[in-house]
């Protein structure tokens, strides 16, 4: 004959708060952790995008952008770049340690928007620049160290350093695997350049399927390419 069925013990509602808070705790933590994935995503690259300084010219064919900020240099017309800071990206190290660039750190390209352009489009210029080594280096960066070149077959049709004014220096840190780019082209505005037309009016270069290319070059670094283009 089998003896009485114990009794269940009945824990005392102390002890049941107690388990609801430890779940409640425990469920926050999981929940704080997928934020914390979500937003710091640390899977990403840690390789940054930024602008180019802007230069300045004192050719007066063409009204200065208004996209320029006021902390930019001073005012550009079309036929200077007009880069706009990211504000989703740090800028560059004003204060750089490593040892500067060299041309085998560097990929130097000359960009136009368009392989073609028809009759009354300007094309529209860049650079970008990316240090593909596997190390930090320092490079002239500032609107001394910029230069735009158009030319067709052996002549020279267009230099940004032309008629340009107040040139100055940035040395910065490019980080490894970090790329420089125009944020806004430069825009060509199919003239002729000499420093002799800085205030005065250009021939207009030729179209009629007439091709141009453009180099580019900073740091006294040239670009490793040419981008050819048309003009009609």
């Amino acid at each position: 004959m089998s003896g009485p069925t114990p009794r269940r013990r009945k824990h005392s509602p102390a002890v049941y708060r107690r388990r609801r808070l430890v779940v409640l705790l425990t469920a926050l933590i999981v929940v704080a952790g997928l934020v914390w994935l979500f937003i710091a995503q640390p899977w990403q690259s840690s390789a940054s995008t930024e602008t180019l300084p802007v230069p300045s010219s004192s050719s007066s064919s063409s009204p200065p952008s208004s996209s320029t900020s006021e902390s930019a240099a001073p005012e550009a017309d079309a036929e200077t770049p007009v880069p706009e800071a990211d504000a989703e990206e740090p800028a560059p190290d004003l204060t750089p340690s490593a040892e500067p660039c060299i041309a085998a750190d560097l990929l130097i390209e000359a960009v136009t928007d368009q392989a073609v352009y028809a009759a009354g489009q300007n094309p529209q210029l860049s650079i970008r620049l990316t240090n593909q080594s596997t190390t930090d280096c320092t490079l002239n960066v500032g609107t001394s160290a910029q230069a735009f070149t158009i030319s067709s077959g052996p002549d020279i049709w267009w230099r940004s350093t032309d008629c340009q004014t107040e040139p100055s220096d940035m040395t910065v840190l490019l980080s490894a695997g970090q790329q420089v780019t125009s944020a806004t082209p430069l825009t060509w505005d199919r003239t002729r350049s000499s420093v002799d037309t800085c205030q005065g009016d250009r021939p207009p270069a030729a179209g009629g399927g007439a091709t141009y290319r453009l180099s580019v070059a900073i740091g006294g670094l040239s670009s490793s390419n040419t981008a050819a283009f048309q003009l009609n």
